[in-house]
């Protein structure tokens, strides 16, 4: 891991606190099993024992005994993970807390995780407690991994209509600045003067025009590695409008491209020595006069020709073209993350990232990181006997298939037909909590960020 010095302010933002002063009050808290909590020989005493029974604690996760008014004891699995310290910044008072415990980066990081709050639009009701750090722990990942997630929820939980496609741009236009990196845009008509026809197709009918995001960074001469972000920034379901309760979390459907700006923060930030390369197609799906409609024949930049049979199949019109731009330079792997499927979420539920690749040790080695993490991540198969499904009788392919079988593998195998061999991952992600676990409150989340970012250090920067 990367050692760098983190200025106070940074500290602050993430949920923690460096040096404290002789003045400043302090509490410390201590983790303690069920196990521990009933070995302990201090607390054979009955009154001691009556103290902890009138708290019910008994060491379980989720149980918080005051020994006092600065010391305290909290329940655990003695397990590592978000879950160990991540509901205590907004559950415990404000101040200052210094752990007693060996704490590892991981449970660290699920302090800061439980610190978020969106507070765009209304008073923040309260400040999240703040972990003190001792100087060996401060380390530059733990705390950039806590804002690149939070930009990435701060992104998803923004809505629509000030999170439109123009907004989007200025977002990554600011990340770019942040790192010196550079960013390319393609607007509106450009978009097919650049052979991306399935992008402009899905865009056009918005008064905010669709674009592609091209943030390049890092030394030419190292690895190269394209991520690829969905960034529909409101699907309607164009002319095949979805209903109203479908329609209700449409602001998060640009969450694949919150993720890859998150994880290029983290990437960029620990000055990871890859070439990276950031695409970001962003459209709204909207109805208008000039929607596109089923029955349409879109170009694409591969050069295969699309079928539209739904015009809310729309998320794998804009990562086609992308896909197909990332891999014409012939990348050492290309990462894409998307709000794709509801058939995903079907398999796999809302907490974790359906996972699809055409390498199987990849597919092995991000399942087993994802589990070290605590940033799940499960494989789905690429079964190539499903190509049928995407046949049409006047284009090269159909976006979607009538039949709902299998529908997040089909949807993946779309995608692979602009892939080549090109060693390819694809997320298919909720993009959001439905409900507030500890680290992980309720609202916009950065699925399987940090089980990529992990992946990358181990393959290209180890000793």
């Amino acid at each position: 891991q990367m050692q760098e010095t983190i200025d106070p302010e940074a500290l602050h933002l993430a949920g923690f606190a460096g040096e404290t002063s002789a003045d400043e009050e302090v509490a410390t808290l201590t983790l303690v099993t069920e196990r521990e909590f009933s070995a302990k020989p201090d607390l054979r005493d009955s009154a001691d024992r009556r103290w902890f029974d009138r708290q019910q604690f008994k060491g379980r996760p989720g149980d918080m005994a005051w020994l006092s008014p600065s010391e305290l004891w909290i329940g655990w699995d003695g397990e590592s993970n978000l879950s160990s310290l991540g509901h205590l910044p907004r559950l415990l008072p404000e101040g200052l807390y210094r752990c007693t415990n060996d704490l590892t980066p991981l449970q660290i990081l699920g302090w800061g995780l439980g610190c978020y709050d969106f507070d765009r639009y209304r008073a923040a009701k309260r400040n999240p407690a703040r972990l003190v750090l001792a100087a060996e722990e401060r380390q530059g990942e733990i705390v950039h991994s806590v804002m690149a997630t939070t930009l990435a929820r701060d992104l998803i939980n923004t809505p629509s209509q000030d999170m439109a496609p123009t907004h989007l741009e200025a977002e990554a236009r600011a990340l770019a600045d942040k790192f010196g990196a550079q960013i390319d845009v393609i607007v509106g008509d450009e978009l097919l003067d650049h052979e991306c026809g399935a992008i402009h197709a899905v865009g056009r009918a918005a008064k905010d025009a669709p674009r592609l995001l091209d943030i390049p960074w890092g030394n030419p001469d190292h690895p190269a590695i394209t991520l690829v972000g969905k960034g529909i920034t409101f699907d309607s379901g164009g002319l095949n409008l979805k209903p109203g309760g479908s329609m209700r979390l449409m602001k998060k459907d640009m969450g694949g491209a919150a993720m890859v700006m998150g994880l290029s923060y983290l990437i960029m930030s620990q000055a990871l020595p890859i070439r990276l390369r950031t695409l970001i197609p962003v459209a709204e799906n909207s109805i208008g006069t000039d929607a596109f409609r089923p029955g349409d024949v879109l170009p694409t930049h591969k050069g295969l020709t699309v079928e539209i049979d739904n015009t809310d199949a729309e998320g794998r019109l804009l990562l086609c073209d992308a896909l197909s731009i990332a891999c014409a330079e012939q990348p050492e792997m290309v990462i894409d993350y998307a709000t794709l499927t509801g058939a995903a979420r079907i398999a796999v539920g809302t907490e974790i990232a359906a996972m699809f690749t055409n390498r199987q040790d990849v597919a092995l080695e991000l399942n087993h990181i994802g589990q070290e993490e605590d940033d799940p991540v499960w494989p789905l198969p690429l079964h190539q006997g499903y190509e049928h499904m995407l046949s049409s009788k006047v284009a090269d392919l159909v976006n979607s298939p009538p039949s709902s079988y299998a529908g997040a593998s089909v949807a993946a195998l779309f995608l692979q037909r602009f892939i080549d061999k090109t060693p390819w991952v694809h997320f298919d992600v909720m993009a959001f909590n439905t409900r507030s676990r500890p680290g992980r409150p309720e609202g916009g989340e950065a699925m399987a960020l940090r089980a990529v970012y992990r992946f990358l250090v181990n393959r290209y920067a180890q000793p």
